[in-house]
């Protein structure tokens, strides 16, 4: 009907915008629901107000909008990635599977049915969305501090101490588990100055004191520089020494160490065995 009594009423007209096109098919329009039907009184307009337009709801508040479903499984940064970018939800669901509903605007994660994290939709690939309320207790108090901000501050004390707040950044498997550490050293500058600082920070790079794994005394790396410091082991010899060149360590001497020169020595210099 629309193809005979519209579509080919207007196939050889010219139009010059859509406006334009919709105005005359809003015309005919009105004219093929006009018109009287052969076999029966009244016409599709008569039959819409009779029977459609009394049934009629309202129509939504908001337009629909194209959504899709996906699953993710939360990291241990409490984090899930959807396509390359980063949305966080409530930290104890980490290693939990999810599911996520996808607008062009919005964001919703699901746990079980409900409801568990809402985000603004971010189309910036490799970038975090993060909400404060979903971090733990022990990372919300670093809101506003970034691992930038972290060296750059220790960088205005001196490029070693720099070096040492980004050892401990990246010796941890999320930064924000450093910065308790780096903010304590940084607060270690207020009571000693530059100068020792950077002595200290050497000899820590040195040790390895921003690596657990490797650290032999097992210190927590704001507590390791606060040793060296109260302890002045930053003034001793060779703190100065060149980090590409490893320091030499100081002899021991006891009486249960033989040296190195002992291996060169004879069978004979041998001390006699008691039976």
């Amino acid at each position: 009907m629309v193809q005979r009594w519209i579509v080919a009423a207007l196939r050889k007209r010219k139009f010059f915008s859509l406006e334009e096109a919709n105005q005359a098919i809003t015309e005919l329009l009105v004219r093929l629901n006009q018109r009287s039907f052969r076999k029966r009184e009244g016409n599709r307009a008569t039959l819409f107000a009779q029977l459609d337009k009394p049934v009629l709801k309202p129509l939504p508040a908001t337009r629909y909008e194209f959504g899709k479903w996906k699953t993710a499984r939360v990291n241990i940064d409490y984090h899930i990635e959807v396509e390359r970018h980063y949305y966080s939800v409530p930290y104890a669901l980490a290693h939990l599977e999810v599911e996520v509903h996808l607008t062009s605007e919005l964001l919703e994660v699901l746990h079980r049915g409900a409801r568990v994290a809402s985000h603004a939709r971010s189309y910036e690939p490799g970038k975090a969305t993060t909400l404060t309320e979903h971090m733990p207790k022990a990372h919300q108090k670093y809101v506003g501090r970034t691992p930038s901000r972290l060296i750059e501050d220790a960088q205005q004390i001196g490029p070693s101490t720099g070096e040492l707040v980004e050892a401990i950044l990246a010796a941890k498997r999320h930064p924000e588990m450093g910065f308790r550490s780096c903010l304590g050293l940084l607060r270690l500058a207020k009571h000693y100055p530059a100068e020792r600082m950077e002595a200290a920070a050497r000899r820590a790079l040195r040790a390895r004191a921003y690596n657990f794994q490797s650290l032999a005394l097992k210190r927590h790396s704001f507590a390791a520089m606060d040793s060296i410091l109260k302890n002045q082991l930053d003034r001793l010899p060779g703190t100065e020494t060149n980090s590409n060149n490893p320091p030499v360590r100081p002899t021991v001497e006891h009486d249960n160490i033989r040296g190195a020169g002992y291996f060169d020595s004879s069978p004979e210099a041998d001390p006699p065995v008691i039976q």
